[in-house]
């Protein structure tokens, strides 16, 4: 499967909410689905540290930087902590950095830009909270679906297409 949301917006185009926003494909995993976890944080990635040093179970972490470019809240090693811990993907309204490295990592990462300088370390941020990207509001739990043709948040599972 190379094309997961045309399919689904085909099938299921009340149930999918877009999140219209210029996203970049990272990592040799380019369609990325299953249940979200939600971080918000600015210029500061203690919180997607934290998040991403536990079990992800299949999880997909929605991290809502506010779209910033300044600082990067994802690299190489919080990648490699993602793949160890099971995660699903990581998505970041906001940047990352170690792209070299990451495209050939078997994982996949979603974002809007690339910026070599790290964050903070302040444990700024909040996790499993409400938060509103592209005009969207995201509720942890929900259902994330992501190709490279965008992505897209639904409030339940759906049967992918075969």
């Amino acid at each position: 499967m190379l094309d997961l949301l045309p399919d689904l917006f085909d099938e299921h185009p009340q149930a999918l909410r877009l999140l219209n926003l210029p996203w970049r494909s990272f990592g040799l995993h380019p369609i990325i689905f299953g249940p979200l976890q939600t971080v918000c944080c600015f210029e500061d990635n203690s919180r997607v540290a934290e998040q991403l040093a536990l079990p992800g179970n299949g999880r997909v972490l929605l991290v809502d930087g506010g779209g910033s470019n300044a600082r990067s809240l994802l690299g190489d090693n919080l990648v490699k902590k993602a793949i160890d811990n099971g995660w699903g993907g990581v998505i970041i309204n906001g940047a990352m950095r170690d792209v070299g490295t990451i495209n050939q990592m078997p994982f996949g990462v979603k974002a809007l830009a690339t910026c070599p300088i790290k964050t903070a370390k302040r444990g700024q941020g909040d996790v499993e909270i409400v938060i509103e990207i592209a005009g969207v509001e995201v509720h942890p739990g929900e259902y994330i679906y992501a190709d490279l043709n965008g992505v897209a948040v639904c409030e339940c599972e759906l049967p992918l297409p075969t």
